[in-house]
């Protein structure tokens, strides 16, 4: 028994002394250091950034390493020591160092918390601070999604030479997609600066009230108030909403919060984005993408999205719908496959058949192509006509050789009533849409089963009475049963449609082209039959700030400015762009020529 002791023991002292010298000293210094039987924890690591603040981190490192490995590190606002514990651990399992930071401000920094404008700056120190360490090689892997995705993307902003691949997932973009998209400022999420600000972690109880939260933009809504005295109405100042406020333009206030222009031309390092049709934010995925490839067109950024929504909820069917069975899809056991393909050596996932892979809803197929501008090249363009085919405006291939519109008034001060309201996807499928204001058009039946996939666009035609309007879209199959199949919605403002960073207001009574691109995607095998249906109206309602059209900022206007209603008319000289394909298969094959 004395010699097993003895034995024991200096087994522990050689442990100890090896994992000091891989691990490093400054891990094993805190008390909150533990040790299971397959890792090493520290909780409370401290890193100094080069302007004075201090980030907090949890580190966890696998016993079974041997020499230096490459880190998998998270870097996010949403603080939870224990899930950080999980995640790092995970990390460990998959052979890498596992690394969650909490950004300035949370948990163990004194610091004063800043979403956002910091975090590009801390990030590359960071990642400088984790190369030099024993334990890593020198090489840094980022992944996660969300806010994590955003962060991603501000790292590759300075491009530290350690840092060797990201995949972000769900990536948010505060300049476009939340708090505002297309230059709208919207309110779902509006309780989140409170959510993570209100303390060094989470304030959960706050977030959780939906039903408070709700109410609170209802009143604001029914009040005529503008949307700057949002938070006076709810009674909680929001001095991050008022400072977002100040900025309805995509300025240098948003743009250097991460990568722009040029910059994004250095970052050429293999990125993999995985996103959700159903995610809203994959609007801002999009953004990232269309601006890497814009400026750097040979990188090595490969894209998957399917049917899933900003969690990636792992159930069988989203909002009503029943996914196809190869939509099945593990995000965090793809990004570290991921890892292995870029940091190991080891092959390139599967599904990673080309640069863009889709999941063709009701095809129960995955498809493949060399890039989104090739995916929506091959597009039908559909003419919005005011004739109409079973009741409902059509859809033509051919514009009309006749001059027309289609006439809507909107009384924006009046808040018992709404437009735009069926936007949506709760549910996906529907057995008829309801909301009476606006116009839809359909397409005539589809004589072959198509794909329709890709982001659309096209040109808007309207003659309004006042200088801006916000827009909105939203697209639809109509199945061969009736039932209507949301692909995604779109709104904009159309003052800021030519250039998001330049402001050109409307004329009165005079034709103008209100262009949209780089819409949300989708991927959707229409059946024989099936038809391509449009809903189009002016957007005012509680989802989103209300634009009056006086050609002041948006966010301070109110009903005073809405004693003339607003007089739009629809030109029938309006079209869209389908990117879409003929499904032409031999027996047994899934993929489409």
């Amino acid at each position: 028994m004395i010699l097993k002791k003895l034995i024991y023991l200096s087994l522990y002292c050689f442990m100890a002394i090896f994992t000091q010298t891989i691990y490093g000293t400054a891990l094993l210094q805190s008390n909150k250091v533990t040790h299971s039987k397959d890792f090493v924890i520290n909780t409370d690591v401290l890193i100094k950034t080069s302007s004075g603040t201090t980030l907090s981190a949890v580190i966890v490192l696998p016993k079974t390493m041997k020499k230096p490995q490459p880190t998998a590190l998270q870097f996010h606002i949403y603080t939870d020591v224990k899930e950080h514990v999980k995640t790092a651990i995970n990390a460990a399992k998959h052979g890498y160092i596992g690394i969650v930071v909490d950004t300035r401000g949370k948990r163990l920094s004194p610091d004063q918390i800043i979403p956002y404008e910091h975090d590009a700056k801390d990030i590359n120190d960071v990642i400088d601070w984790i190369s030099k360490q024993d334990f890593s090689d020198g090489r840094v892997a980022m992944y996660g999604g969300s806010y994590l995705g955003f962060t991603q993307w501000a790292a590759t902003k300075y491009m530290h030479p350690a840092l060797k691949t990201i995949v972000p997932s769900v990536a948010n973009n505060p300049m476009q997609g939340l708090p505002m998209e297309n230059n709208i400022f919207i309110t779902p999420n509006y309780q989140w600066p409170f959510y993570v600000m209100n303390n060094k972690t989470l304030d959960k109880k706050v977030n959780n009230n939906r039903d408070y939260w709700n109410k609170a933009i209802n009143d604001w809504y029914l009040s005529g108030r503008s949307y700057r005295d949002i938070d006076k109405i709810e009674g909680t100042p929001n001095p991050l909403l008022q400072k977002f406020l100040n900025h309805p333009s995509h300025d240098d206030f948003w743009l250097n919060m991460g990568p722009r222009g040029n910059e994004y031309s250095k970052i050429n390092i293999p990125i993999l984005s995985i996103n959700g049709y159903y995610d809203d934010g994959h609007i801002s995925a999009l953004y990232y993408l269309n601006q890497h490839l814009k400026h750097n067109k040979n990188a090595e950024h490969y894209w998957i999205i399917g049917p899933y929504n900003h969690f990636f909820s792992k159930s069988k069917t989203i909002n009503g719908y029943l996914k196809d069975s190869v939509a099945e899809l593990d995000r965090t056991e793809l990004a570290f496959q991921w890892f292995d393909y870029v940091l190991k050596g080891k092959k390139k996932p599967d599904l990673l058949k080309s640069k863009v892979n889709y999941q063709l809803m009701g095809d129960n197929s995955w498809q493949h192509a060399n890039s989104l501008t090739e995916l929506n090249s091959d597009y039908q363009r559909f003419y919005l006509s005011t004739e109409k085919y079973k009741g409902t405006y059509l859809l033509t291939k051919k514009i009309s050789s006749k001059v027309d519109s289609l006439k809507q008034v909107v009384d924006l001060a009046d808040r018992t009533t709404s437009t735009n309201t069926e936007s949506y996807y709760w549910p996906i499928i529907k057995d008829r849409l309801i909301d009476p204001t606006g116009f839809t058009f359909a397409s005539l039946p589809f004589a072959q089963d198509t794909s329709v996939h890709g982001s659309f666009s096209g040109e808007i035609k309207v003659k309004i009475n006042k200088k801006d309007f916000d827009l909105g879209m939203t697209f639809y199959e109509l199945t061969p049963d009736g039932k209507y199949f949301e692909l995604f919605y779109y709104i904009g403002r159309a003052s800021y449609a030519k250039d998001p960073s330049n402001r050109q207001l409307l004329t009165p009574h005079k034709v103008e082209t209100i262009p949209f691109k780089d819409t949300r995607m989708t991927g959707k095998l229409f059946k024989k039959g099936s038809r391509l249906v449009v809903a189009l109206n002016v957007n005012k309602n509680e989802m989103a700030q209300i634009n009056f059209g006086t050609g002041k900022d948006v966010s301070d206007e109110s009903n005073a400015d809405g004693a003339i209603p607003l007089k739009v008319e629809w030109l029938n000289s309006s079209f869209i762009n389908i990117p879409m394909k003929v499904m032409n298969r031999k027996k047994n094959e899934s993929e489409y020529n």
